[in-house]
C-alpha cells in the first residue's frame, strides 16, 4: 500500500493534488498541533472538506497532544484511518477504543527514540502500527533505517498470528529506501516529496508500489 503525504502537496490546491495521485491506497494527512512538535500543518475542517473532494480513504496521523479529545472527530468526519502517537497519552486503549467506535481504524505511532517492546501487549487494541523513520513535525527529512527492527518484531507477531496489524512506515520513503523497509514486513508506505515532487505524482506511486512488492516476502499487487 501507498500512501503519499499531502504534507509534500500544495496546500492551495489540496482537491487537484488528491486527484493527481488517484489509485493510491491512502491519503496521508499530517495534523500538527505545534505543541507535540514544533509545525502547524491543518486541522479537522481542512479534513472535513478534503473528504468531500477525494474518494481515497484518508489516513490521519495525529501529531498531537491530547489526542483522547481531538482524535474521535477525524474518525466521526469519515476518516479511514486516525493514527495518535504512544508518546502523547497514557491511555492509548481507551483512544483506540474510542476512535474504532467512532467508525475509523485505529493506529498507534512511535517516534524513532521509542521502543516498541513496551507497546507489544496492547497492539491487539489497534488496527495499524505507523512507526515513524524521521522525527515527526517536518517532509523532507532524511530516512532512519535503525527503526526498521520495529517493523520486523511486529511483523514477526502478525505472521505469526499473535496479532492482525497492518504494519505503516512514515518519513524518507523514496525509490532509495522503499525496498528496505518492504524487506522489514512494512505493508504501507508514506511517501511525501517521492510522490508529489515527481512529474507525474500517480506514476510515482505506482513505481514505488511495483518496488516494495517486488523487494517484499509478503506483499503482492492485487490487479
Amino acid at each position: 500500500m501507498i500512501a503519499p503525504s499531502i504534507l509534500s502537496a500544495d496546500f492551495a490546491r489540496l482537491a487537484d493534488e488528491a486527484a493527481a495521485v488517484a489509485g493510491s491506497d491512502w491519503l496521508h494527512v499530517d495534523v500538527m498541533d505545534a505543541h507535540f512538535v514544533p509545525n502547524l500543518t491543518l486541522g479537522l475542517p481542512v479534513v472535513q472538506s478534503l473528504l468531500k473532494a477525494t474518494d481515497i480513504p484518508l489516513d490521519c496521523h495525529l501529531m498531537i497532544d491530547n489526542p483522547g479529545r481531538w482524535a474521535p472527530p477525524y474518525a466521526e468526519a469519515g476518516a479511514h484511518n486516525v493514527t495518535f502517537h504512544a508518546e502523547a497519552t497514557d491511555d492509548p486503549i481507551a483512544v483506540a477504543r474510542d476512535i474504532r467506535a467512532a467508525g475509523a481504524k485505529a493506529g498507534l505511532s512511535v517516534k524513532p527514540g521509542t521502543p516498541i517492546e513496551p507497546y507489544l501487549e496492547i497492539l491487539k487494541e489497534f488496527d495499524t502500527l505507523l512507526v515513524m523513520s524521521v522525527e515527526p513535525g517536518f517532509g523532507g527529512q532524511s530516512f532512519m533505517p535503525e527503526v526498521l527492527s520495529k517493523a520486523a518484531a511486529v511483523r514477526k507477531l502478525v505472521d505469526s498470528g499473535e496479532l492482525t496489524l497492518l504494519v505503516e512506515i512514515d518519513g524518507g520513503i523514496n525509490v532509495d529506501t522503499v525496498e528496505a523497509a518492504a524487506e522489514a514486513g512494512v505493508d504501507c508506505f508514506v511517501a511525501g516529496s517521492a510522490v508529489y515532487g515527481a512529474a507525474d505524482p500517480a506514476a510515482a506511486v505506482r513505481g514505488l508500489r511495483a518496488q516494495a512488492a517486488a523487494a517484499s516476502p509478503h506483499l503482492t499487487i492485487v490487479q
